[in-house]
């Protein structure tokens, strides 16, 4: 890995000055919004079905109950589960920070000017890369344990008690290799739509630099967004350069600019986008 005075050297030349960014704004706040009022929402069901499944006990009445209440208090339990199931769902996807969308922006700080990143358009595909280096179907993870990888399974080194809660809290690392397969075949498809044959290249980036990741058996590359990191998205990058082709205007695109302005059309609708670029 080069030194860090080399990345800054790096991020300097005339031809890696700023990366286009397109968010789907719209969608990614209405859907943090949802995960936090669910999280509300949820928590005062918990506080609220427990007083109803125990309204005897707090009202006095040892009465038996009336059928209809028994069943609303039978059903207040897995509503409530399902609910609660849902919203950590949601909270993992959307609204834990950091924000996905925010730590890749700011790991690929100095890219290509001529890049173009879209976050949140191409589900399954939530995040996806055109550079000089290639087209990338990027899958994030969060977590910040320490897993292994062989082909695509990936595997927890926790103790028993460990995998057993995340499990129950629905945050284990799943199977990314997997994810991000389906995240390339899918843009893939929508790549062909408009005529383009560039092979799409998935990637696993971890957004926590804690996590210890044993990839070296691996089917698709895992990274890490944090710039800093001995193994970050941006030194992968910058490994592939040797295969960009380079002119008097810098590094070639896999894809032309046309290509890009119709898959655009084709699959971003501006009106939820918000667009910057990055220095």
């Amino acid at each position: 890995m080069l030194p860090h005075r080399a990345l800054a050297d790096f991020s300097k030349r005339k031809e890696f000055v700023s990366m286009r960014i397109i968010t789907n704004s719209r969608l990614a706040l209405r859907n943090r919004k949802i995960a936090t009022n669910l999280f509300l929402l949820t928590f005062a069901l918990l506080i609220g079905g427990f007083i109803f499944i125990n309204i005897g006990i707090f009202t006095g009445d040892a009465a038996k109950p009336e059928p209809l209440l028994l069943l609303a208090q039978g059903l207040a339990i897995p509503v409530t589960f399902i609910l609660t199931l849902f919203s950590i769902r949601m909270t993992n996807l959307w609204a834990r920070r950091p924000y996905p969308d925010e730590s890749l922006n700011e790991g690929l700080k100095g890219l290509s000017k001529k890049s173009v990143i879209y976050h949140y358009y191409h589900i399954p595909a939530r995040h996806v890369l055109f550079s000089p280096q290639g087209i990338f179907a990027i899958t994030t993870r969060w977590h910040n344990g320490k897993y292994s990888v062989e082909g695509s399974q990936w595997r927890t080194k926790a103790g028993p008690m460990s995998r057993l809660l995340a499990t129950l809290r629905m945050d284990g690392v799943g199977q990314p290799t997997t994810d991000a397969k389906n995240a390339a075949e899918h843009l893939q498809k929508l790549l062909q739509d408009v005529g383009i044959t560039t092979p799409v290249q998935p990637i696993i980036v971890f957004l926590d630099s804690r996590a210890q990741v044993d990839a070296t058996k691996s089917d698709v590359p895992v990274m890490f967004a944090a710039i800093k990191h001995e193994n970050s998205f941006t030194d992968y990058l910058r490994n592939l350069n040797k295969g960009v082709e380079m002119t008097k205007k810098g590094a070639v695109m896999p894809i032309t600019e046309q290509q890009i302005a119709a898959f655009e059309a084709k699959t971003i609708d501006k009106s939820q986008a918000s667009v910057k670029e990055t220095a």
